[in-house]
């Protein structure tokens, strides 16, 4: 990832700075299977405590192993008590179904482009682009993905390159156009820039 980082810090001397005060980059990835892509349904629209905590819940109910066959032996019903959503029961049911059906196929993925992936995962009702794009990012490890829908990555660009408003995706390419072919670590570093900038203004209100 040395590469990465020294073409970023030579492309873009905002992001440079970034860099500089987030230190390493320690990104995590996650399996990229039907597990990761459930645990994005549950993850939609809830902080993340609530979210662990369904998920947890969810692992529980089929007693740790979240594949197709098991989620479909669930009865609606007990999904709903773990604390899902009837839209997102549906949602998770649907992968499994298309999943198991073979319509949606993770090996497949591998190979395929982030477009590509991005026409294949959609097409399960419930997954949108920002949640392919997440998975592109953290599961398949795809290095060159800008998540345009993605309001941390807007708000940090907002703040960082000092706009006046929230960028539009035309805005949001012009800037990573100096990113390519790392987009992917430059959004790792501007999501941790809104993390940085957090914990020096506790500093500041702790020393005043």
């Amino acid at each position: 990832m040395r590469k990465a980082i020294t073409h970023l810090k030579k492309s873009d001397a905002v992001l440079a700075a970034i860099i500089e005060r987030a230190g390493a980059y320690k990104i995590r990835y996650a399996e990229p299977g039907f597990k990761t892509l459930v645990q994005s349904i549950v993850s939609q629209q809830l902080n993340g405590k609530a979210a662990e905590t369904i998920f947890a819940r969810l692992e529980a109910a089929v007693k740790g192993a979240i594949t197709p066959e098991a989620i479909l032996r669930l009865r609606p019903a007990r999904m709903r008590a773990v604390g899902l959503s009837g839209q997102k029961m549906k949602y998770i049911r649907e992968l499994a179904r298309m999943t198991r059906d073979g319509e949606v196929n993770f090996e497949q993925c591998l190979k395929l482009e982030d477009g590509a992936v991005v026409e294949h995962l959609t097409r399960v009702k419930g997954v949108g682009v920002w949640t392919v794009h997440m998975f592109l990012m953290f599961a398949l490890r795809r290095h060159d993905v800008l998540p345009t829908g993605d309001f941390g990555i807007r708000m940090a660009m907002k703040k960082a390159y000092g706009l006046e408003d929230l960028p539009k995706p035309a805005e949001m390419e012009k800037i990573a156009a100096a990113w390519r072919p790392y987009s992917s670590v430059a959004c790792w570093y501007l999501w941790r820039s809104l993390e940085v900038k957090k914990k020096s203004e506790v500093r500041s209100q702790e020393s005043e």
